[in-house]
């Protein structure tokens, strides 16, 4: 389903491929990239922060998603499936797409070899225009124990806290949640 160099791929093409695809595509502004599959240890990170005490005890309004739930960047035509994505009250769907949701809280990237790039830059600049959303974090699983949180200020400016040491503890006020790097990382042998 990947679009051919200079082929334009059109919202309503990609939405009815994607119905029928065993694998996943992110959609940006005409263009179709496939989601590559993730490492262990990118897998292990995802389980544990899902599993977390700090997921478990959270704020029960706000639930926890997996790579499976699609968000929709409504200023940018992004349509992406980011590692976890938190959603707060009433799930908003794109009025366009029905199976897309609109309205994080939180939203949290593992990093990969391939993407580290992209999801700290690009895919951050876009996710920015996203109302709703509070926190966006990123987690290294490519050699180091490192967890980049953004949070939203009420004056609308991000600010940057990163977390370095198994100690450390990663507070997501928005959604009543704390997880120590101890939990992020464990048994990810690597990292750990």
């Amino acid at each position: 389903m990947e679009s051919q160099e200079g082929k334009y791929i059109t919202i309503d093409e990609y939405l009815e491929l994607e119905a029928l695809s065993l694998e996943k595509h992110e959609y940006y502004q005409g263009e179709v990239f496939a989601m590559a599959g993730a490492s262990i240890e990118h897998n292990r990170i995802v389980s544990n922060v899902l599993l977390s005490k700090g997921f478990q005890e959270r704020n029960k309004s706000c639930i926890p998603y997996s790579s499976n739930l699609r968000i929709k960047v409504e200023s940018a035509s992004l349509y992406t499936y980011p590692d976890i994505s938190v959603i707060c009250g009433d799930i908003q769907k794109s009025n366009y797409a029905l199976d897309c949701v609109t309205n994080p809280t939180v939203l949290i990237e593992v990093l990969s070899p391939s993407t580290k790039d992209y999801d700290r830059g690009s895919k951050f600049m876009l996710y920015r225009s996203i109302l709703s959303l509070q926190e966006y974090v990123v987690i290294d699983s490519t050699g180091s124990t490192l967890v980049e949180k953004w949070i939203r200020s009420s004056e609308g400016f991000w600010q940057l806290t990163e977390y370095k040491e198994l100690s450390d503890t990663v507070q997501l006020p928005s959604i009543g949640v704390s997880i120590t790097l101890n939990e992020i990382y464990q048994g990810v042998h690597s990292l750990a």
